[in-house]
């Protein structure tokens, strides 16, 4: 089923570039693409903390097993190199609290990871070549399960036994079903639209982030959000 639907954005400061989002314990953590900082904001874009990071390039974040896990994807283009910089893609294992380093992990599938969510213990992660979906088991960090999908995917977003996932390129959000890959709901983007770059729910509220890069549709970043069923 294909829908369109009302996109709600709130005021934001600080950040040039949001690129993915979670909201964990009424808190909505932002993973700035530019900087590298994660941003912790409430529901009107007040930003009330901000943690360092030595991500690079980062782009998708989620919370789990009290740990911030972020996409690192190496080489940024965006700032200055810093010494901490690899320039190397990684899956990388942050303190929740300071955002130290505790582990970082290989990218199973080749480089360009932009979507992350914590699941029961796992970690739902996008991948390319071929483009699919990737259920991890975080100690490990080992592939349990995958499927393909017909997507250039970018954020995640679980809710119950179904996981939406945006493409900024065809413009759609789409609902699948976990256990299976079936495409439960499609949500099309207007071309006046955000660029859907990270999701996350929140009260049946689906919450997406427009980093603004690279190519964007509109030339400023954004943070809303989408009324679902």
């Amino acid at each position: 089923m294909n829908k369109e639907v009302n996109f709600m954005a709130i005021e934001i400061c600080k950040m040039e570039m949001p690129n993915g989002l979670q909201w964990f314990n009424n808190e909505l953590y932002v993973i700035d693409q530019k900087s590298d900082d994660i941003y912790v904001i409430d529901e009107f874009g007040m930003v009330k903390k901000t943690i360092k990071t030595i991500c690079e390039n980062g782009s998708g974040i989620t919370i789990g097993d009290n740990n911030i896990w972020l996409a690192s994807n190496g080489r940024t283009g965006s700032r200055n190199f810093r010494f901490t910089d690899t320039h190397l893609p990684w899956i990388m294992k942050l303190n929740l609290h300071n955002g130290e380093l505790e582990g970082r992990f290989p990218i199973p599938y080749g480089p360009g990871v932009h979507g992350l969510e914590w699941d029961n213990g796992l970690i739902w992660l996008t991948a390319f070549e071929p483009n699919a979906l990737l259920l991890i088991e975080p100690k490990k960090f080992k592939v349990v399960s995958k499927f393909n999908i017909d997507q250039s995917p970018h954020g995640l977003a679980i809710q119950g036994e179904f996981i939406w996932c945006s493409d900024r390129k065809a413009r759609n959000i789409v609902k699948y079903e976990k256990s299976s890959g079936n495409i439960v709901e499609t949500i099309l983007v207007p071309d006046e639209g955000p660029d859907p770059h990270g999701l996350s729910i929140k009260d049946n509220i689906l919450w997406y982030s427009d980093a603004a890069h690279p190519y964007p549709t509109r030339p400023y970043p954004e943070i809303g959000w989408i009324e679902i069923d």
